[in-house]
C-alpha cells in the first residue's frame, strides 16, 4: 500500500523496524518537502516488498557501477518521473538512503545518492571508498552525503 509522504507531520510509518526510525523519517520528509517546493510532487513510497522491481533496479546499477551490495534490509522505494529526470528512492532499515537521478536525455546528469540519517554509521559497503558531506535539515538533523556519477546505461 503506497503512502503519501507529510513533510508537516513527519511520521515513522513503514520504517518502525529502524533504530533510527526518527531520523530516517525526517530524511524521508526532507525529500518529500524537497519534491514539493522544486517541482509541486507529492513524494509517496511503496513497501519494499511490494515493488521488487525498483530495488532490482537500484541493486543492478549499485552492483555494476562499484560492486555494492548493502547487507540491510530495503523498507520503502518510490519511482517516479518528474519533467526530464527519473527519480528513485530506496530506503534501508539500517537508516541509509539511496537514490538514482537519472537524466532521460543527457548522460551526462546521472548519479547515485547516498543519505546516512543521524545516528547511524556509515555502513560497511561504504567505508573508505566515499566522502561524506554534511547538511543540515530541520527535519532530519544533520545528514551525512555522498554521490557518484553513473557511466552505464540503465
Amino acid at each position: 500500500m503506497s503512502y503519501i509522504v507529510d513533510f508537516n507531520n513527519v511520521s515513522k510509518v513503514g520504517l518502525e523496524s529502524s533504530p533510527v526510525a526518527e531520523a530516517l523519517a525526517g530524511l524521508r520528509a526532507n525529500e518529500a518537502r524537497y519534491f514539493m517546493n522544486k517541482y509541486k510532487h507529492e513524494f509517496v513510497v511503496i513497501p519494499a516488498e511490494e515493488n521488487q522491481e525498483t530495488i532490482t533496479y537500484v541493486n543492478r546499477i549499485l552492483k555494476e557501477e562499484r560492486d555494492i551490495e548493502f547487507a540491510s534490509k530495503p523498507l520503502e522505494t518510490s519511482q517516479f518521473q518528474v519533467e526530464n529526470i527519473k527519480w528513485t528512492y530506496v530506503f534501508y532499515e539500517d537508516g541509509l538512503e539511496v537514490n538514482v537521478l537519472y537524466t532521460i536525455d543527457n548522460p551526462k546528469k546521472r548519479a547515485v545518492g547516498f543519505k546516512l540519517s543521524e545516528g547511524m554509521e556509515v555502513p560497511k559497503e561504504l567505508e573508505g571508498k566515499f566522502k561524506f558531506a554534511k547538511q543540515k535539515s530541520k527535519l532530519a538533523g544533520t545528514i551525512r552525503g555522498s554521490f557518484f556519477v553513473i557511466k552505464g546505461e540503465y
